[in-house]
């Protein structure tokens, strides 16, 4: 079962954001549903300059090569977040249109926790452009993407 954090309980201004899915009937996103044994279970907050953040501990069963953090699961991180900020955001019901992923450097699953983090960066029409990125337990950037989300339903709107 994957391990998760919470971002920072020291920091009165970290707010933790509401899962707005956690009651639907077999809720069991791979990403943030915590009642998904084989899940990510992420847990995202508000965090300084309209980022939202996860600070999430890697395990053994995410590797790809021995010790390193298979790379499809650090673009699920990476995806994950980027939903969120959509739905925190804009309020609006997204689904992903294009993940644009660079890795930097190896994410290692011996590093104690990865901090993950997204803002919006641009909003048109029906697309938004999310910035995400990851960072090891020493503050350095191994992974980033910008992420083309297609928005589904503005929840603001009657149907």
């Amino acid at each position: 079962m994957a391990s998760f954090f919470i971002y920072n309980t020291n920091n009165s201004d970290m707010r933790k954001i509401t899962n707005p899915w956690r009651q639907l009937p077999d809720f069991r996103c791979f990403g943030c549903s915590p009642d998904n044994p084989y899940g990510l279970r992420m847990e995202i907050y508000e965090g300084d300059n309209g980022e939202v953040v996860c600070r999430w501990h890697p395990e053994s069963q995410f590797q790809g090569w021995p010790g390193v953090l298979h790379g499809g699961i650090q673009c699920t991180l990476m995806d994950e977040i980027a939903a969120w900020v959509v739905s925190h955001d804009l309020n609006c019901d997204a689904v992903t249109s294009k993940l644009n992923t660079k890795f930097i450097k190896p994410v290692l699953t011996s590093d104690p926790f990865l901090t993950i983090k997204a803002k919006l960066t641009k909003h048109a029409h029906k697309l938004a452009w999310i910035e995400t990125w990851i960072e090891n337990a020493a503050g350095e950037r191994c992974a980033e993407a910008e992420a083309i989300y297609f928005i589904t339903k503005n929840r603001n709107e009657s149907l």
